[in-house]
């Protein structure tokens, strides 16, 4: 009872705070035609904004992943939380491309990045069995995925009825309450003791990162999340902009969404428990595979309200659920110990094809007056992707327990 008990008060602690930061990170998308109409600088330069923060959100991964290994994950939740709302508060006042870059693409990003998948996965790990990882991370992802269902029509609506700085004041006094959120993560004095003696006796993170980086199924790992983070970025920045295209209201890309969030929710569940049954790796290859065909359907189907919103449940189902099979996979050839370093660098791989993704949905856009070299890129990335898990080696979980 005490293990369960323990299990749901770190899953629901860690699930709640990426509800907030992942709800708030991914419904920035919808300031983007309000941002440009008050500044004037332009789709291409807020885009590029966006584009930076996703990149920076993934590189703050590893650096306070590397951060929480060495002083725990709650001094780091904490720091970003502050860094999360600063940015939110600045961004009003900001009315240069620099400006918007240093509020949204730095501070803000940062601080969702401090209170993201690497440090509250990586916390959970180091305090859960082996055995309950898949399923801990499942449900944390789900809560990121459950933060955008409520956190896109939610922001929508403000700035429908208010306007966007009201709606960006609300995000940052919401992002304040992870501080309390996170209070379950703090470490006990027995699991400090235990990361001291492992940094003092156990291997090094300079020398895990040299054996990571020299290992070819990490690298295949880094290759698909790259495609991943490339399709959730373009369509977080730009789904809106593409519903404009169609002539529909501004709520159909809102309300899109919002049921990825809560499709994502029931994909993340499931593939944190078929990953304590199946090969993760074959989990990613249909993923990313399914990514592809949704796409060309996507394409070739009437743009209606109604296509949006199959097209947001279908693409919505393996949205971040990638995560918790990434994340196994890294624990299974790594262990717990740096999980929230080198599952960093995955996210950091993962958030530069978010810039990519971000970045060139706008230039795409202005030069050519659609989307439609994005959505192309978008399948042969995902076919690339799926093909590139297949190398990666792991053992079927039934093998893995005999052996233990």
């Amino acid at each position: 009872m005490t293990a369960q008990r323990t299990f749901w008060t770190l899953v629901i602690s860690a699930a709640a705070i990426l509800a907030v930061t992942m709800g708030i990170r991914q419904s920035l998308g919808l300031f983007l035609s309000p941002l440009n109409t008050a500044t004037g600088l332009g789709i291409v330069t807020v885009s590029f904004a966006m584009a930076v923060a996703q990149f920076t959100w993934g590189l703050a991964q590893p650096l306070f992943g590397m951060l929480a290994d060495k002083v725990g994950s709650y001094k780091v939740i904490v720091l970003g939380t502050l860094l999360l709302a600063m940015g939110l508060v600045l961004t009003p006042f900001m009315r240069s491309g620099f400006g918007l870059m240093f509020a949204i693409g730095i501070l803000t990003a940062a601080g969702a990045g401090a209170g993201s998948f690497s440090i509250l996965i990586g916390a959970a790990a180091q305090r859960l069995p082996a055995e309950g990882r898949s399923k801990a991370a499942g449900f944390i992802n789900a809560g990121g995925s459950f933060g955008q269902f409520i956190f896109a029509p939610f922001t929508q609506a403000l700035i429908s009825s208010f306007n966007w700085v009201i709606a960006i004041f609300v995000l940052a006094a919401t992002s304040l309450t992870t501080i309390l959120l996170a209070l379950p993560l703090r470490e006990k004095k027995d699991i400090t003791d235990k990361r001291v003696a492992a940094q003092a006796d156990g291997m090094g993170l300079k020398q895990q990162l040299q054996i990571a980086f020299k290992d070819v199924s990490y690298l295949c790992l880094n290759v698909g999340f790259f495609t991943c983070g490339f399709h959730i970025a373009f369509l977080v920045t730009h789904l809106p902009g593409e519903v404009s295209l169609c002539g529909l209201p501004a709520s159909v890309g809102a309300v899109s969404l919002a049921i990825i969030g809560l499709s994502n929710v029931a994909g993340s569940i499931a593939a944190g428990l078929l990953g304590q049954v199946k090969r993760m790796k074959m989990i990613l290859f249909w993923m990313y595979a399914s990514r592809a065909l949704a796409i060309a359907i996507y394409l070739i189907a009437p743009k209606t309200e109604l296509t949006f919103y199959i097209f947001a449940a279908i693409l919505g189902f393996t949205w971040l659920a990638t995560v918790p099979p990434t994340a196994g996979l890294i624990g299974k050839l790594f262990g717990p110990r740096y999980l929230a370093t080198l599952f960093g660098f995955a996210l950091l791989s993962h958030q530069i094809g978010g810039f990519f993704g971000a970045w060139l949905g706008g230039v795409t856009f202005v030069q050519s007056g659609s989307y439609a070299w994005m959505w192309y890129a978008d399948i042969a990335l995902a076919v690339i992707a799926a093909l590139v898990n297949l190398p990666i080696r792991e053992a079927h979980p039934k093998l893995s327990m005999t052996s233990a």
